[in-house]
């Protein structure tokens, strides 16, 4: 595969959290990374990973998998962010995460600093897990869809982010700055339209709640 229709596709990892209903549409050229527990999931839908990362603690086991990059228990990366490194290596830019949020609190933190790192290195990505979605903006504009009443929150979760304008939802922003020590994007709502979450420099936390 090009490196131009990598960067068009998606890769998935499936890690070791908690999992709603939701589950994706995975498509030709997509790449499918189990990390660690992510494997458990995977085999239940039966869906065949075309990677297999982690120390498998989780799992408690090293599955009979062809394409298996073992690590040690002991290592400073999580499985999930190996897995995303593995998928950056072979070209991949846009990344959904499953199985990353809820569960241990701090595995959920880590993962939401992960998907900040990756937007601000250019890629793009979100966290699924049961009950929200959660993605992030960098240095720019992010474009959403929602039914009317839906709610998201938007947080600024490092250095402060400025010139933050929210466009499109129930309460709108002009130009603000939004620090991590006051919760302002708290409980918004979508007016049933599109909406713009606009942050000229800085970094935005999006967490969104799943459609039933």
């Amino acid at each position: 595969m090009r490196n131009e229709e990598r960067t068009m596709s998606i890769c998935y990892i499936f890690a070791s959290g908690e999992y709603g209903t939701q589950w994706p549409d995975i498509q030709p050229g997509d790449l499918c990374i189990a990390a660690d527990g992510g494997f458990s999931q995977m085999q239940a839908h039966g869906v065949d990973p075309d990677l297999v990362v982690g120390d498998f603690d989780s799992l408690g086991y090293v599955p009979p998998h062809p394409h298996i990059v073992r690590h040690p228990a002991e290592k400073d990366d999580t499985d999930t962010a190996l897995a995303l490194s593995e998928g950056w290596s072979r070209g991949y830019r846009n990344f959904h995460i499953y199985g990353s949020l809820g569960g241990r609190l701090d595995h959920t933190l880590a993962n939401v600093q992960l998907l900040c790192g990756l937007v601000e290195q250019g890629g793009r990505g979100k966290l699924v897990g049961p009950g929200m979605t959660v993605t992030a903006v960098h240095n720019g504009t992010l474009e959403l869809e929602g039914e009317t009443g839906r709610t998201l929150s938007i947080f600024c979760l490092g250095e402060p982010a400025h010139g933050v304008t929210l466009e499109g939802l129930k309460y709108p922003l002009h130009g603000a700055t939004m620090t991590v020590q006051v919760p302002l994007g708290v409980s918004n709502e979508f007016l049933g339209g599109p909406a713009r979450i606009t942050v000229e420099r800085g970094t935005l936390v999006v967490m969104i709640e799943n459609q039933v």
